[in-house]
C-alpha cells in the first residue's frame, strides 16, 4: 500500500511539470543514442524522466543555476538504463548535485607504512553509496556522441543494488551470478592486459581501474555504441542485454539501414 501511495505522489508531482515538445526535442538532440528508440519507447522514457525529476532533490553547486534543459538532459540519460526496469531501481537515495564543469573531491590514502596522504582528485562525477550522485555540467555545447558521464554514474548506482560495488548489480531471477562472472571476469582480465600493454583501446582505458568501473564503462558503451561492445566482448553485451532488458544493437542496426 505504501509503494502504491509513493508512486501516486510521484506521478502527481510529475504531471504538474510543464515541459513542452520543443524542450524535449532540444534536450534529446545532443543525445544521438536516443535515436534508436521507437516512438513508444521515447514516450515512455519521457514519462520516466518526468517522474525522475519530480522524485529527486536537485542542487546546483558552486553557484550553478539549475535550469530545465540541465534537468531534462540528466533525467533522460539517467532513465535510459532503467527504461525497462522502472524507477524503483533508484530507490533509497534522493540527491543529485550538479557542478559547473569538473570538480575536486578531497581524498585520503594510507600507504604501506601507515602514513596518511591527502590529495585533491579532479572528477567529472561520482556516485555515493546510499547518498547523492554528483555530476558535472558544461555550458559549452557538446558534440553528439560524447561519452555520457550520467549513464556511467547511474550504472554505479545500479551496481550498488546488490550491496557491494563490485561490478555486478542485483540480477534478475532469470539470471545467474555464475553466468555474469563467466562473461565479465575474462573480459575484464583481457581488457586490463591490453591496457597494461599500451594498446590504444576503443573502450575507455579507465574501465581497467576496477571491476565496478568496467561495468560502468561497458554500460555506457552498451547504450551509446552497442556495435563496439558486441565486437569487443559479445558475452558482456549479452549479460547487459539480459540485465537492462534492452537490445540497443537492434535499434542501432535499424537506424543505420534507414
Amino acid at each position: 500500500m505504501l509503494d502504491v501511495w509513493r508512486r501516486w505522489r510521484r506521478q502527481r508531482a510529475a504531471a504538474a511539470l510543464e515541459i513542452s515538445e520543443t524542450q524535449w526535442q532540444a534536450a534529446e538532440y545532443p543525445l544521438p543514442f536516443l535515436d534508436r528508440l521507437n516512438d513508444g519507447q521515447r514516450q515512455r522514457l519521457r514519462a520516466l524522466a518526468r517522474e525522475f525529476i519530480a522524485s529527486k532533490e536537485w542542487s546546483g553547486a558552486q553557484g550553478l543555476q539549475l535550469t530545465a534543459p540541465i534537468q531534462l538532459s540528466i533525467a533522460l540519460q539517467a532513465c535510459l538504463p532503467i527504461l525497462e526496469l522502472g524507477l524503483d531501481w533508484y530507490r533509497g537515495w534522493v540527491g543529485i548535485v550538479v557542478y559547473p564543469g569538473d570538480f575536486v573531491i578531497p581524498r585520503q590514502i594510507v600507504d604501506e607504512d601507515g602514513v596518511v596522504h591527502e590529495y585533491d582528485d579532479p572528477v567529472l562525477g561520482e556516485a555515493w553509496e546510499g547518498g547523492p550522485v554528483l555530476l558535472s555540467w558544461f555550458d559549452d555545447p557538446t558534440e553528439p556522441g560524447d561519452v555520457s558521464i550520467v549513464i556511467h554514474e547511474f550504472a554505479h548506482k545500479l551496481d550498488m543494488t546488490n550491496g557491494a560495488v563490485d561490478g555486478m548489480p542485483r540480477l534478475h531471477a532469470d539470471m545467474r551470478a555464475a553466468d555474469w562472472s563467466a562473461a565479465y571476469q575474462p573480459a575484464f582480465d583481457d581488457f586490463c592486459r591490453r591496457v597494461e600493454a599500451g594498446e590504444d583501446t576503443a573502450i575507455d582505458p579507465y574501465a581497467a581501474l576496477h571491476p565496478s568501473e568496467f561495468f560502468a564503462v561497458t554500460s555506457e558503451v552498451f547504450f551509446e555504441a552497442p556495435d563496439l561492445l558486441m565486437a569487443e566482448y559479445p558475452a558482456v553485451y549479452e549479460q547487459l542485454r539480459r540485465f537492462y532488458r534492452q537490445d540497443p544493437l537492434t535499434g542501432f542496426i535499424a537506424l543505420q539501414q534507414k
